[in-house]
This record gives C-alpha cells, structure tokens and sequence, in this order.
C-alpha cells in the first residue's frame, strides 16, 4: 500500500471509529456524573485520534509528520483507556467487539507507522 492509499484508508478509518463510539455513547441509558466524564474523554480521544491524523497527511515535514503521529498514538492509547474503564469498572458497560477491535488495531498501526516515520528523521 502506497503512501496515498495508507493515509485515505486510516483517515476514513478513524473518522468511522469516532462515529461508531459518538453513536455507541449517545445510546447508553441513565448517564450518571462517571459515565459522562468518561464518555467526554473518550469522545475527545477518538476524534483527537482522526483529527491529528489528518493533520499528518497534510504535514509539511517529517519532523512535522512525527509530531503528529506521536499525538496519535498517545489518543489513540487514551481511546483505549476509556473503552477499558467502562468495561472494567462498577459501570460495565459493555463495548460492541467492532469498537474495541478497530481501536486496538487503528493504535497498534499508528505505532508502527510513528517507528517508520521516525527512522526517516
């Protein structure tokens, strides 16, 4: 996969995460004060992951372009955190596989996409 097809194929791929966990939380009954601030962070995470993404396609540099993909990863982690939290704690609130699947996998190629991109620098 060319350079051009890996960044259309992430950006629509991170862009359809952030839309399956807004539609995922916007669903969840009886929101008390824990699962509102998880769900704030976790909406934050997942579409900072999609935004700082698209932000490295556009990168003017690959210093630039690792700044970037290091942002990812570490929102795309956070994504992950809070998916756990809702899972692991007193809440269990229970996320669909498709959810917790595509975000291990969205972190797991941005990481190694960041090692490649640093070993340009």
């Amino acid at each position: 996969m060319n350079q051009s097809d890996f960044n259309q194929t992430f950006r629509k791929r991170t862009k359809k995460l952030a839309i399956l966990i807004i539609n995922f939380y916007t669903q969840i009954p009886n929101k008390n004060e824990a699962i509102r601030i998880i769900g704030r962070q976790l909406m934050r995470s997942v579409t900072s992951t999609g935004a700082n993404f698209r932000a490295t396609c556009i990168a003017r540099s690959y210093k630039e372009r690792f700044a970037k993909i290091c942002i990812v990863v570490e929102e795309a982690d956070e994504t992950l955190y809070w998916l756990e939290l809702f899972e692991e704690s007193d809440l269990k609130i229970n996320i669909p596989k498709n959810i917790k699947q595509e975000a291990l996998e969205i972190s797991k190629v941005m990481s190694v996409s960041r090692v490649k991109i640093k070993s340009c620098l």
